[in-house]
């Protein structure tokens, strides 16, 4: 049955890019900013075709990231 757990991490994925991608779209940031968030957010969507848990545990990371910077605590450079 590992078929049905990738299938599981595919589903859950695919849902926390969708949202992350909302959550880039709605942040109160400049541009230039929203542009390096949204390219990111492509590169783990192109990373997840090849491997989908690494991709999963950089979108937990980016999701943590864009947590902070609504909450206004802005991640280190």
């Amino acid at each position: 049955m590992e078929g049905d757990s990738q299938l599981e991490l595919y589903e859950a994925v695919a849902a926390r890019l969708k949202e992350a991608h909302r959550r880039v779209r709605t942040l109160h940031i400049p541009e230039s900013e929203r542009a390096v968030l949204a390219r990111r957010l492509l590169a783990i969507t192109a990373a997840s075709k090849q491997d989908l848990a690494a991709a999963a545990r950089r979108l937990d990371r980016l999701m943590e990231e864009l947590e902070d910077i609504a909450a206004g605590r802005f991640p280190p450079a």
